[in-house]
């Protein structure tokens, strides 16, 4: 990752989970009713979601995030010991109004202000990613809000990441930045051809996969000024 500017690029696709919206929030906002293990709790709940979109990739059994989301959530209460239906409904509800991280609002209008095509690319529904959009206020920043449900298969299948290159009408992957937080989601956009920016958000090393970032950011709000 030594690369000081991305060239080229005419578009910009963020992933949405853990890279514009935080994905801890609902577990953080009642984290006083699950006591000692509210934060592991988290880790595991979202470990699982994503383990489960994988599997079920492999397995050739789709089911709608929303779905998945619930499925890895009961997975984690049931691992702490927690039987509460109106605590898992809670999160479930919070889910749809995930918290943008400080720095997404204002990346997003700094790139659309500079003339890129900007979008998110994500594993989420439609009905859940339109819910954390409009939560978020981030709705007149982005043109085009992608979900896998479009073509029934989980990140990180090439196919996900051919849905951007058709959105955006670009002669190539490359001229895409590519933006996420998820280590194996950053590689394997590289591996695509994505020009990728990871946001060293939880402060990852690169997963022993395929594939490496271009670059290595701390905050989305510094992406647009390494983008030419």
């Amino acid at each position: 990752m030594t690369a000081q500017t991305l060239s080229g690029i005419k578009a910009c696709m963020f992933d949405a989970y853990g890279t514009l919206f935080n994905v801890h929030a609902p577990v953080a906002s009642v984290a006083g009713r699950i006591g000692e293990h509210a934060d592991d709790l988290s880790r595991l709940w979202r470990q699982k979601q994503l383990e489960y979109t994988w599997l079920r990739s492999l397995m050739g059994q789709h089911a709608e995030f929303w779905q998945v989301t619930g499925e890895a959530l009961d997975y984690a209460l049931a691992f702490y010991g927690i039987d509460d239906c109106a605590l898992r409904d809670e999160l479930m509800n919070l889910y749809l109004t995930l918290d943008a991280y400080d720095d997404a609002r204002e990346a997003l209008a700094a790139l659309k202000a500079a003339g890129f095509t900007t979008g998110i690319l994500s594993n989420g529904s439609p009905k859940m990613l339109d819910a954390a959009v409009t939560s978020a206020r981030l709705a007149e920043y982005l043109d085009h809000v992608l979900s896998i449900e479009d073509i029934g298969i989980y990140k990180p299948d090439n196919r996900v990441y051919q849905m951007a290159v058709d959105a955006a009408g670009v002669a190539s992957a490359s001229e895409i930045c590519f933006v996420s937080a998820n280590t194996w989601d950053a590689q394997a956009g590289a591996v695509f051809g994505f020009q990728v920016a990871r946001i060293n958000r939880f402060g990852l090393k690169d997963d022993n996969i395929p594939g490496r970032p271009k670059m290595l950011l701390n905050l989305l709000s510094e992406l647009p000024g390494v983008l030419e």
